[in-house]
Parts: C-alpha cells; sequence; structure tokens
C-alpha cells in the first residue's frame, strides 16, 4: 500500500520536492477557485481591521493543497506560521508551549488535527475562543485556577476525516471550507507548472496524459510527472512528449483512469470469482490476500468516486462502467 505510485497520502520523496514545488501566494494557486475567491476576501478584511483572521478549518481528501493552502494565508497575511500535527501534541503541556511562543496575529496550523488527544483538545477551547490558557496550580485544598493571555493567533486546522472532529472544536471554527478534486484541465497546468519548474521540457498533450491518470489530486499528478521524467531521459532525449508520457505510464501499470495494478486485480477477482458481487469486503480481501481495513480506506473510495463499485446492503458490485473500462462482457443477468 505505502508503495502505490497512485496513492495521495505523503510518502517521503514528496517531502522536500513538495517545498520547492508550493505555490506561496494566491494568485500562484490553481484550482479550489470557490475556497480561493472567499479566502481573498475574508484575509482582506483582517488587514484592514489589523485583526487575526478568523480560526479556519480545511478538510478533504489528502493531496489536494490543505498544507499548501496554510503557508499561502500565513503570507498572505504578512505573518510567521508554527507547524504541528495531532499526534504530535501529547500533552496539553505541549500545545501551552506552542501557543506562548506565538507572536500577535500568528498563524498555528495543527495537521490531521482529528488525532487530537481529547486532554489537549480541552485546552485548546479556552485558547481559540477567549485567547487564554486555563491551568489549575496546586493540589487539594490548595489548588486554584490561573488564566495565562495568550495573543491573538490563527489556528489552521487540516483533516481528511472531519467527521471525526467532536463538535464543540468543530464550532469554534470562524471558516470551514471544503476542498474538492481538481479538474483535467486544473491538473494539466499544474503538470506544466511543475515542469517549468524542475527544468522539464513538456510539449503537446502531454501534460494532459498525466493529468488525466492523476486521479484529480495534484500530488499524484507531480509524482506521476517526475516518474515520467525519468523514463525520458533514459529511453528519451529529455523531452516529455505524449506518446512517451503514455509508454511510461503504462510501464508504470496507471491506465488512463488512475487505476493501477492493485484496482485492476481488485476488480478483476470480483468479476472473475463473483460474477461482479455482490460480494462482501472480506471476501474480497481474502481473495486478493490484502486486509480489509485497508481496502475501505485506501482501494474503495477511488473506484467509488469513479462509479466502478458500489456499496449495497448485501456487499460490494461491480458496476457497468468497471466491465465497459476493462473491455468484459456483462453477465446476461446484469446486462
Amino acid at each position: 500500500m505505502e508503495d502505490r505510485i497512485v496513492t495521495a497520502h505523503l510518502m517521503m520523496e514528496d517531502r522536500q520536492a513538495e517545498l520547492s514545488l508550493r505555490p506561496r501566494y494566491l494568485n500562484e494557486y490553481i484550482g479550489q477557485s470557490q475556497v480561493k475567491d472567499n479566502m481573498k476576501i475574508y484575509i482582506e478584511a483582517a488587514k484592514l481591521r489589523q485583526e487575526a483572521l478568523d480560526h479556519v478549518l480545511l478538510y478533504g481528501p489528502p493531496g489536494l493543497g490543505k498544507t499548501t493552502l496554510s503557508n499561502i494565508i500565513a503570507n498572505e497575511l504578512g505573518v510567521s506560521i508554527r507547524t504541528t500535527s495531532g499526534p504530535a501534541i501529547e500533552r496539553p503541556g505541549d500545545l501551552a508551549a506552542i501557543l506562548t511562543n506565538l507572536q500577535e496575529n500568528d498563524v498555528l496550523f495543527i495537521d490531521e488535527i482529528h488525532r487530537l488527544h481529547r486532554t489537549v483538545e480541552e485546552v485548546l477551547y479556552p485558547a481559540m475562543e477567549d485567547f487564554a490558557l486555563d491551568f489549575v496550580i496546586g493540589k487539594g485544598p490548595s489548588a486554584r485556577s490561573v488564566r495565562l493571555d495568550l495573543p491573538k493567533f490563527t489556528l489552521i486546522g487540516a483533516t481528511t476525516r472531519a467527521g471525526l472532529l467532536s463538535a464543540p472544536l468543530r464550532d469554534r471554527f470562524g471558516v470551514v471550507s471544503r476542498l474538492e478534486f481538481y479538474t483535467e484541465d486544473e491538473l494539466a497546468f499544474i503538470v506544466s507548472r511543475t515542469s517549468d519548474l524542475l527544468g522539464v521540457d513538456i510539449i503537446g498533450d502531454a501534460s494532459r496524459e498525466i493529468a488525466r491518470r492523476a486521479r484529480g489530486t495534484p500530488r499524484i499528478a507531480n509524482r506521476l510527472l517526475k516518474r515520467v521524467r525519468d523514463y525520458a531521459q533514459v529511453r528519451g532525449d529529455g523531452i516529455i512528449t505524449e506518446q512517451l508520457a503514455h509508454e511510461s505510464l503504462e510501464r508504470l501499470q496507471v491506465d488512463p483512469m488512475g487505476l493501477d495494478a492493485i484496482d485492476h486485480k481488485l476488480l478483476h477477482a470480483m468479476i472473475a470469482r463473483y460474477r461482479g458481487g455482490p460480494v462482501g469486503v472480506d471476501t474480497i480481501a481474502a481473495s486478493i490476500g490484502e486486509e480489509s481495513q485497508t481496502i475501505e480506506d485506501v482501494y474503495e473510495p477511488y473506484l467509488l468516486q469513479i462509479g466502478f463499485l458500489q456499496r449495497t446492503p448485501r456487499g460490494r458490485v461491480a458496476t457497468s462502467a468497471a466491465y465497459r473500462h476493462l473491455g468484459l462482457p456483462e453477465p446476461e443477468q446484469r446486462a
């Protein structure tokens, strides 16, 4: 699972590359037009009032630019950003140390905010609402509560699982924005921009050939571009053409819909062994040698999104679109 080239989750090779490829300002940010236009207004209003921007929650599938947008917001506001993640803040004291080191109007970015410990989350409530920290000093009858004032700051939380956020935390965000999957045109533009930054020549419809296989996700598009670049340098003259992009992506077993070998294996197992379903996820997992949780969390979402798979009360069913894509005839009772 970790080695899938079409996974939207951050891989080790992405970390350094993304830092140099990320846009720094809203006018450089491609896609998410609704979110971007609204954010321009909120940022401009905060700057006119010389106040901290309201707390922002960004949610949506991985790889769509939540971290990038958070850094852009800080740059547009002209303030510093402190970055951490939910699992990294283990104790309330860790959060208190971060908050007390912020300057006026700074941005605190917490990735995977849905994974915050409950005790840490309780400390965050007054910090977000009243810009203060409440401490209890001492024990027993001598214990007393102390309130420490904090500078006004903006919390930006990012999550792929908005449903796991507690209601009290979610309600404290003034701006809630969902990031959507990118269109093929937007991804083609991103591929062209990235190739310029990498110093790679890309011509014709090569950028579109890469974009259509990227599952609507910029992170995957950039990763595919780097693999195509390798192929172009070794097997070609270093220039990425549409034909060369097609050949290299076929070698990677990424088809025109962005399905990889494991996706094909899953669909073929359902169709060949169970006539396309309905079939239970545990049965599918046993058939292809994977864990059922991995199938539900990693493989199914994209197949459901493009309409190749359906969840029914009786189990998973391969759709007519999946049969057409694989070039297989449907069983008579389904045709």
